[in-house]
C-alpha cells in the first residue's frame, strides 16, 4: 500500500467514524421527532392538540404546538434527554397570562404527560405518532352528494348546547354567534364544493374531516396571510386573495387526498397540493386516521351557507 494510499484511507475512516458520531448524537433526538397527535383531558372531557417536534443541529430541537384553539405557534426550543420532554410557550392571545407548560414522557413510542395551563389548570394528555396518510393512488370519484338540501337541517347537528343555525330560502344560516355545525356523515378523501357570505369583518371556516379549518373571513383587499381567507389556518398562505366585498356570494372548491389540499376560491386556484401537517385550531378532534365530518364554525359571527356539494373518493 503507497503512502498516499493510506492517508486517503485514513481520511475515508475518519470520515466514516464522524458520520457514526454523528449519528449516535441524533439517535435520541429521532425518537421522538415527528408529529404527534394529542389528545388532553380535563373533568372527564377530551380535546385535540398537536405537536410537531424538528431536530435543529445536533443538540437541539424545536417544532410546533396547536392547542385546542388558535393558530399553530413555534417552539424555540425543546428540551429532551432519558426519555422526558418539556417545552413552553407564551401565551397567544393575552400577554398578562402565563406561559402554557408542557411537560412529557416517552415510551413504548407513544407521549404522555401534563400541561400547565395559562389559566393555572394541569391538565392530562397522551399523544401518539401521527399518520403519514401518503397516498400512490389517484382517488376514483363517486356520485355527488349534496350535504344540504335546502329545506332544513336534515343530515347536520350543531356541536353546543343550543343551535343558532336555521335555513331560510335555501340558505344555511348562522345570524349570530354560537354553536358550530357538523355534517353527520363522515368522509375520508373528497372534493368539496360550498357557497358562503358574510358581512363585514365576520368570521367562520370550513373544516375539512372536522380537523383542517380553510379560513372564511373578511379579506378583500388584504394580503394572504395564514389567517386569511382561503388559507388553511396557521399553516397553509393562499397564493393570491381573490376575494370579494363583503356581502357577495363567494365560492370553494377543496379537493383533500389524504393530507394533500388544492383549494380554489372565486374560480382562481390559491393553494395547490399542499400538505396540511396536523389538525387546526378548533378541531373536532385528533384522529387523523379516520374520515370525519365537513364542519362550519359559527361562533365567531354570522355566516351563510349554500349549494354544498361533496364529492367522495370510492374506497
Amino acid at each position: 500500500m503507497t503512502t498516499q494510499f493510506r492517508k486517503i484511507a485514513g481520511i475515508f475512516g475518519i470520515v466514516s467514524m464522524m458520520g457514526q458520531t454523528l449519528s449516535a448524537q441524533l439517535a435520541p433526538i429521532k425518537s421522538i421527532e415527528g408529529r404527534w397527535d394529542i389528545t388532553v383531558t380535563k373533568n372527564g372531557k377530551t380535546s385535540p392538540s398537536w405537536l410537531e417536534v424538528n431536530h435543529s443541529g445536533v443538540k437541539y430541537l424545536n417544532g410546533h404546538f396547536v392547542g385546542d384553539g388558535g393558530s399553530a405557534r413555534p417552539i424555540s426550543r425543546i428540551n429532551f434527554a432519558d426519555n422526558k420532554m418539556s417545552f413552553s410557550i407564551p401565551p397567544q392571545w393575552d400577554s398578562a397570562e402565563k406561559d402554557l407548560v408542557v411537560e412529557g414522557t416517552l415510551q413504548d413510542d407513544k407521549l404522555s404527560g401534563t400541561m400547565n395551563t395559562p389559566s393555572g389548570e394541569v391538565l392530562s394528555w397522551v399523544g401518539v405518532r401521527a399518520p403519514k396518510l401518503n397516498s400512490t393512488k389517484t382517488p376514483v370519484w363517486g356520485a355527488p352528494i349534496k350535504l344540504f338540501n335546502g329545506k332544513n337541517l336534515d343530515g347536520w347537528e350543531a356541536t353546543g348546547a343550543t343551535n343558532q343555525w336555521i335555513v331560510e330560502n335555501g340558505v344555511l344560516k348562522s345570524p349570530k354567534s354560537g354553536s358550530n355545525l357538523r355534517s353527520v356523515r363522515t368522509f375520508n378523501d373528497f372534493k368539496l364544493h360550498v357557497e358562503f357570505r358574510y358581512p363585514k369583518e365576520s368570521n367562520s371556516g370550513v373544516y375539512l374531516r372536522g380537523r383542517y379549518e380553510v379560513q372564511v373571513t373578511d379579506s378583500e383587499g388584504r394580503d394572504p396571510l395564514k389567517d386569511q381567507l382561503g388559507a388553511v389556518y396557521g399553516f397553509i398562505a393562499p397564493l393570491e386573495m381573490p376575494a370579494k366585498p363583503a356581502g357577495e356570494w363567494q365560492s370553494f372548491d377543496i379537493t383533500l387526498v389524504g393530507r394533500v389540499v388544492t383549494v380554489v376560491l372565486n374560480g382562481k386556484t390559491i393553494i395547490y397540493k399542499n400538505e396540511i401537517p396536523g389538525i387546526t385550531g378548533g378541531a373536532l378532534d385528533s384522529n387523523e386516521g379516520e374520515p370525519g365530518p365537513i364542519f362550519f364554525q359559527g361562533d365567531h359571527g354570522p355566516i351563510e351557507y349554500r349549494n354544498i356539494v361533496i364529492t367522495p373518493a370510492k374506497n
